[in-house]
């Protein structure tokens, strides 16, 4: 009787070591999931001659032939178990026994051992049963979910922005030459809007990705109420509240080093990593369209064309991106014939921590970039129809520690007047710098800093230029409610705006609520 208490134990130690892995149907017909029964204890690589448990494991495969391990065949005897454990354990056993029982008539099974199963069996009945009600109901809620959900193949997630936001200062932003306060009062009343995105993401092969993304929003761009661009909040959006599609490719493999991005409706950081990790998302991120990402990736009409993707290896990565404006008309411009942007992007990661990335981008009519001077937008002064725009630009971000990420990018675009005569070219330059401390006060947070000047014309053969410099500064906070409410106060300080030391500093202030589900 002591030895057989002994079999029992083992046997639903082994059974129930399996539980929580594979072990949980065993009576569920899904026997192509479990691992080899155990013929011999010598099977077990972890099971030693000198195991006090040994002789309980060896009458288990030889009388009951009741003992399974793990796929790496091993044991693992001092893993502690939960009473349900043993109880999946305790009824795998009584299964093989009752078969045991109906497909012999030898006297394979002891009475008194029969007598200290129905006790171990009585004493277990309220465990099984609830087990047995656990399985039911996750059999049931299985087959509803299999009958109710959206498709087999799409994930559906969405995105909900609530801001209260405010421009604050006296007179609005003038470019160099314009007298100061000659365009009107700030607009600082305070404002309540929202932007929503509902996301679809199909994968037909397990490896290939369509992405489709409506989008609906009331955030307007802070340029009519300030004056200037550098003033604009990274996640505007200004439809109405009339749902669009603004998103819409398909990525698929070739081999194992190749992407491909069929893009329909995108641009181009849909394709090439920005090496911002911790501000560079518009709804969690940097709480500014400047500090958000470098200008360099917003030097694009946006629009239709194709992106690549190549791994030379773990380490270093080359993306390029292809765009047309109106790729759809083709008596106007089609893919080739009209204002386009092309990038190209070498991106290396020597370490966990550190990331690099080189780029190049040459465009036609795509310099206004949407977050620097009016001069920067067009330097040549609406005279020129035909600007090729070359652009070059470093990013780095580095994780020095587990509390603290440093970040950055510094860029040159040199724009040239192509139907203008002896064609003109202007020269802009740009950088900025970033801290973030993650998973400060809590995990989720980010404490976040900005810094930089905005794309500024230091050269131009067409006479314009921007005089003077200005300064971003820009400080936020994100506390992360829970795992799909965050809260992001912040804010923005221009100095001298637009490039003109006659514009009073530029404050910007929001709290931007963001729902992911």
């Amino acid at each position: 009787m002591k030895l057989f208490s002994q079999l029992i134990l083992s046997s639903s130690l082994i059974f129930g070591v399996c539980l929580t892995q594979q072990c949980l149907s065993r009576s569920a017909t899904a026997e192509d999931t479990l691992p080899d029964q155990v013929t011999s204890v010598n099977q077990l690589t972890d099971v030693q001659p000198t195991d006090w448990a040994l002789q309980a494991l060896q009458a288990l495969v030889d009388r009951y032939d009741c003992i399974g391990g793990y796929p790496d065949q091993k044991f693992q005897g001092n893993r502690s178990i939960t009473r349900y454990e043993f109880a999946v354990g305790l009824n795998a056993c009584l299964a093989r026994l009752n078969q045991l029982l109906e497909s012999t008539t030898a006297d394979v099974i002891k009475r008194e051992d029969l007598q200290t199963l129905q006790k171990l069996q009585k004493e277990f009945a309220a465990e099984l049963s609830i087990l047995r009600g656990r399985v039911d109901s996750l059999a049931t809620r299985t087959d509803q979910f299999e009958s109710q959900q959206f498709s087999t193949t799409t994930k559906f997630t969405g995105e909900v922005v609530f801001a209260v936001s405010g421009a604050f200062d006296d007179d609005k932003a003038v470019p160099a030459g314009e007298t100061p306060g000659s365009r009107g009062k700030v607009g600082d009343n305070i404002i309540f809007s929202d932007r929503v995105r509902l996301i679809f993401n199909t994968s037909f092969t397990g490896q290939d990705l369509l992405r489709i993304r409506f989008q609906a929003g009331n955030i307007p761009n802070f340029r009519e109420a300030t004056g200037t661009n550098m003033a604009r909040l990274s996640f505007d959006s200004d439809t109405g509240n009339q749902l669009i599609l603004n998103q819409l490719y398909y990525e698929f493999p070739i081999g194992s080093a190749v992407k491909v991005t069929a893009i329909a409706q995108g641009t181009l950081f849909d394709v090439v990593d920005t090496i911002n990790p911790l501000l560079g998302s518009d709804g969690r991120g940097s709480i500014s369209a400047f500090g958000i990402r470098s200008p360099i990736y917003r030097e694009e009409t946006g629009g239709t064309g194709i992106g690549i993707s190549y791994n030379f290896n773990s380490a270093m990565n080359l993306a390029m991106v292809y765009l047309a404006n109106e790729a759809y008309n083709p008596t106007a411009a089609g893919l080739f014939d009209g204002s386009y942007s092309a990038l190209a992007q070498l991106t290396f990661q020597p370490t966990k921590s550190l990331i690099f990335g080189l780029t190049y981008a040459r465009s036609l009519n795509a310099i206004n970039i949407g977050t620097s001077s009016t001069i920067t937008n067009d330097p040549f002064n609406g005279a020129s129809n035909n600007i090729i725009g070359n652009s070059y630009s470093l990013a780095a971000s580095w994780l020095i520690n587990p509390a603290l990420r440093l970040g950055g990018w510094v860029g040159y675009l040199q724009a040239s007047a192509q139907d203008i005569p002896n064609d003109p070219s202007a020269e802009i330059f740009y950088y900025a710098v970033n801290f973030g401390f993650p998973d400060l006060g809590k995990e989720g947070n980010l404490l976040g800093f900005v810094f930089g000047q905005p794309p500024k014309v230091i050269s131009n053969e067409f006479g314009v230029v921007d005089r003077n410099t200005s300064l971003h500064f820009e400080a936020l906070y994100r506390f992360q409610v829970n795992d799909n409410v965050s809260i992001t106060p912040g804010a923005i300080a221009i100095i001298n705006p637009d490039h003109n030391s006659n514009n009073d500093t530029i404050f910007v202030g929001t709290i931007r609520t963001t729902f992911q589900f």
